[in-house]
C-alpha cells in the first residue's frame, strides 16, 4: 500500500503550491493536485507544509576528540536528527596522521553499520598526504567510493592542521576530478600563540577559548584558502561554519570575483552570542566551547542577510556533542582541554524556521533551499535528495507551522545532559518525518528502525 500525503502546501526552493504527494515504496511517484487516493493510506496534511527532508552536511558522530569521543554515535545522532526533521546527514571520516584515507573510510563505515537510522554520506577529512604525497591517489579512490568532498583543517596544529602546500596539492587534484574541498578556516598557528599567552597570564577559564580565537583569524584563513584554491586551478571550495561577518565578507568577495566558493553557517552562530550566552559563573561557559567560538551579537544579522542573499548557501550544525558532567569537565583549570563541540542536530530545522521564516529574515522557499535543496545539489545528492519530485527518494516532512515547542535537555533525544538552546521557544515543528517512504518520527517520537539508514554513494558536486 502506498501513501498519499493529501491537502498540504508543498514547498520547494522555486515556490509553494497546494498539492498531494504520492509515495510508492521508497520513492515519490507523483506530486500534483487531487491525486487518486484509491489503494493508498491517506495522511491528512491540511494546514500543514510538506517539505523535503532536511539535510545536515556537517556532523561528527562517534568522533574521537580531546581525549574522549562525541556523545552521540550513529544510532543516537541519527535518531535525534530524524525527530527534528533531518533525513540525511553527511558525517566526517577522519584520517589519522600517518595512516591512509582508506583506513578512515573503513573505520567510519564500521561505526555506522547497523546503527544509522537515516541515510548518510561521508566527507573525508584529510590530515596527511603521506611521504612524497603517496596517498594523493587515494583522493581518486575515495571519489570512486562516493566520497566526493574532502575536508582540511587550518586549525589545531600537530593534531589536524595541514600546511598550505598540502592544501594546494589536494585542491590541485580535486579541481581535476571535479570534487569539493571543505575548509575549517582559522589561522591555527597564530591562535596557538595567543592561547599560550592567555594561559601564561592565568586566564584558564572556558570564556578564554572564545577570546583567544578572534574573528580576524577566521577571516585571514578564508582569504588565504581562497587564494590557494585559485592557484590550484579554481578548485571548488566550501567554507564550513562561517561564524562572523568578517569571514563572510571574504566569501562574498570571492563569489563576486566569480570563484567557485561557497559557505555555510551553523545554527548556533545565528541565535547565540558571546554577549548573551557566555560570561556565566563557574564552569558553565564550557557548554559553549566549540570552534569557531561564539561571536558578538552584531554578527548575527549579517549572517542572516548572507543566507538570504545566497552569499552563504547552507545552514548546518557542526553537531559534535559532549556531556557536561564527565566530558566537558576534562578542561577544568585549562580551557584547551575542554572537548570542542556542541549538540544541535535535533533543533536545526526548528530554530532556522522560527528565527528565519517566522521572523521575516528568509522566505519559506529559502528555508527549504538552505536546509535541504542546496545541500543536496552542492554535495552530489540532487535530485535523489532535497526535493519533492517524481522519482526522488520519499524523504518528506509534514511540518506543522503552528506547533509550539520549548527546547530543553529534559526532553531531547541527543545524548548530552544539557542544551545550548535551553528554554528557547519555537513555533513550527516536524509532525511526521518519512525517510525513503518509512515513517521514522511521529510528533517528536522516534518510530523508525535502528540500522535502516543507507550509505549514500554521492555524485560530484552540483551533478
Amino acid at each position: 500500500m502506498g501513501i498519499l500525503i493529501q491537502g498540504g502546501k508543498v514547498v520547494s526552493a522555486a515556490g509553494s503550491f497546494q498539492a498531494d504527494v504520492l509515495v510508492e515504496g521508497e520513492k515519490i511517484r507523483a506530486v500534483g493536485a487531487a491525486l487518486d487516493a484509491s489503494g493508498h493510506k491517506v495522511v491528512d496534511a491540511s494546514g500543514m507544509l510538506v517539505l523535503p527532508g532536511g539535510i545536515d552536511v556537517h556532523t561528527h558522530l562517534d568522533m574521537p576528540f580531546g581525549g574522549t569521543v562525541s556523545a552521540d554515535d550513529y544510532e543516537w545522532g541519527t535518531r535525534a536528527a530524524a525527530i527534528g526533521g533531518t533525513t540525511t546527514v553527511i558525517d566526517f571520516a577522519l584520517q589519522s596522521m600517518g595512516h591512509p584515507m582508506a583506513e578512515a573510510f573503513a573505520t567510519w563505515r564500521a561505526k555506522s553499520e547497523g546503527k544509522a537510522c537515516i541515510d548518510y554520506g561521508l566527507h573525508m577529512a584529510v590530515t596527511d598526504l603521506g611521504p612524497n604525497d603517496a596517498w594523493l591517489d587515494e583522493v581518486d579512490q575515495m571519489v570512486a567510493q562516493g566520497i566526493t568532498s574532502f575536508k582540511i583543517f587550518m586549525a589545531y596544529p600537530n593534531v589536524l592542521m595541514v600546511d598550505d602546500r598540502t592544501i594546494y596539492k589536494l585542491m590541485e587534484r580535486t579541481a581535476k576530478l571535479g570534487a569539493l574541498v571543505c575548509v575549517h578556516a582559522e589561522n591555527g598557528t597564530v591562535i596557538d600563540a595567543i592561547v599560550k599567552e592567555a594561559l601564561e597570564a592565568g586566564n584558564t577559564g572556558p570564556l578564554y577559548h572564545a577570546l583567544t580565537r578572534p574573528t580576524v583569524a577566521e577571516a585571514e584563513a578564508v582569504h588565504r584558502v581562497v587564494a590557494i584554491s585559485e592557484l590550484a586551478g579554481r578548485a571548488s571550495t566550501y567554507i564550513v561554519h562561517v561564524s562572523c561577518e568578517q569571514a563572510m565578507r571574504e566569501v562574498e568577495a570571492a563569489r563576486k570575483r566569480g570563484l567557485p566558493v561557497m559557505g555555510e553557517t551553523c545554527t548556533q552562530y545565528l541565535v547565540l552570542s558571546i554577549d548573551d550566552d557566555m560570561g556565566k559563573p563557574g564552569f558553565e561557559d564550557a557548554k559553549y566551547v566549540f570552534t569557531p567560538p561564539l561571536r558578538q551579537k552584531q554578527n548575527q544579522q549579517p549572517l542572516w542577510e548572507a543566507l538570504r542573499a545566497d552569499v552563504l548557501q547552507v545552514v548546518s550544525t557542526d553537531h559534535c556533542p559532549f556531556r557536561f558532567s564527565d566530558q566537558k569537565t576534562l578542561g577544568r583549570g585549562n580551557f584547551t582541554k575542554i572537548p570542542n563541540g556542541g549538540p544541535g542536530i535535533e533543533n536545526r530545522m526548528q530554530l532556522v524556521y522560527h528565527h528565519g521564516v517566522n521572523a521575516g529574515r528568509i522566505s519559506l522557499e529559502r528555508f527549504v533551499e538552505i536546509t535541504a535543496e542546496a545541500p543536496a545539489k552542492i554535495f552530489g545528492m540532487y535530485p535523489q535528495k532535497g526535493v519533492l519530485a517524481a522519482g526522488s527518494d520519499a524523504d518528506i516532512l509534514v511540518w506543522d507551522p503552528k506547533a509550539k515547542y520549548t527546547i530543553t535537555a529534559a526532553t531531547q533525544s541527543m545524548h548530552t545532559d544539557y542544551s545550548i538552546f535551553e528554554g528557547f521557544e519555537v513555533e513550527g515543528n516536524a509532525s511526521h518525518v518519512y525517510s525513503r517512504g518509512e515513517l521514522v518520527a511521529d510528533r517528536g517520537r522516534f518510530v523508525g528502525r535502528v540500522g535502516r539508514g543507507q550509505y549514500l554513494h554521492r555524485g560530484l558536486p552540483g551533478a
